[in-house]
């Protein structure tokens, strides 16, 4: 008789399964509360009490480390997260960290979550920043003329 080797899957890894099943089942949505993670996180059977704690701070590339330093998580706005991607920012402390569970870590009936996700972070957009939105607004007040010449035509307008 055969029998299947029981997988001891990490903290972390449970709350990344719980938010990519989230961002999955609700791809409409930018991002999921921290309670929303842990109970999805808890209605899987993963309910160690560290599961809160690495929702909010030990998976969340962009706080500093303290001490877990993984990034499986963005905080999008305080009490808010989404699955990290590749070019989100992150605090320097957790610089070549985990982003994803390791698939022989994981438990068989999740695994196709990696597929998933390697197709997700390469279509999902960033949200465009609003600061380098801005770059060339303005041009046209000054397209027919040096700045200096305009600022100057300002200075001798307001005399």
């Amino acid at each position: 008789m055969v029998v299947a080797k029981k997988i001891a899957t990490k903290v972390a890894d449970e709350v990344w399964i719980a938010a990519a099943l989230l961002q999955r089942e609700r791809p409409e949505r930018a991002d999921f509360s921290v309670e929303e993670i842990v109970a999805r996180a808890h209605a899987l059977g993963f309910k160690r009490p560290g599961v809160y704690v690495h929702a909010v701070q030990h998976c969340v590339a962009n706080r500093p480390p303290n001490p877990g330093r993984y990034r499986m998580l963005l905080e999008t706005a305080p009490g808010r997260r989404r699955l990290y991607r590749p070019g989100d920012p992150s605090d320097q402390g957790r610089a070549g960290s985990k982003t994803i569970p390791k698939a022989e870590e994981m438990p068989p009936r999740w695994r196709d979550l990696l597929g998933w996700y390697a197709q997700w972070k390469r279509t999902a957009r960033a949200e465009p920043d609003p600061l380098l939105a801005l770059v060339g607004t303005g041009r046209e007040v000054w397209a027919d003329e040096h700045a200096d010449a305009y600022i100057e035509r300002l200075r001798s307008d307001g005399e």
